[in-house]
């Protein structure tokens, strides 16, 4: 398997771990009134959950591939 298709699959992953971060069950269990360094918990949830999703997306997006490019000129 490339590295190319082990990234997709991990990006695929990550969108399902999105899924289920950002899905009512997990959402009501920090909609809560309490303030965390004066920000409510559910905003300080979103923000760090969504913040945590794009750095490893910019992980995975920054791998780079072990093996070149086939040449098709020839």
């Amino acid at each position: 398997m490339t590295r190319d298709k082990i990234n997709a699959r991990r990006l695929v992953g990550i969108f399902l771990l999105g899924m289920l971060l950002f899905n009512f069950p997990l959402l009501y269990l920090f909609n809560r009134p309490l303030l965390t360094l004066g920000i409510p918990l559910l905003y300080l949830y979103l923000f760090a959950t969504w913040s945590l999703i794009i750095f490893l997306m910019l992980i995975i997006s920054r791998s780079r591939s072990d093996t070149p490019f086939p040449d098709h000129s020839e």
